[in-house]
């Protein structure tokens, strides 16, 4: 008979599944989280850039 503690293959990969969600789910916001960061630098960077032109023309 088998041991009950032991889980089959499947099973055993599911409870990997699961644990290992949460970490990509993190990984997935930080990302989009360093996209949005990378792109609010740029808009700064460019608007900055613009008041320098306005105010040459101004």
């Amino acid at each position: 008979m088998a041991d009950p503690t032991k889980l089959s293959v499947e099973k055993a990969l599911e409870k990997i599944r699961q644990r290992d969600e949460p970490k990509s789910e993190t990984s997935r916001l930080d990302e989009k989280t360093d996209a949005l960061n990378d792109e609010i630098k740029r808009m700064r960077a460019q608007r900055l850039r613009l008041e320098r032109q306005q105010g040459k023309r101004g």
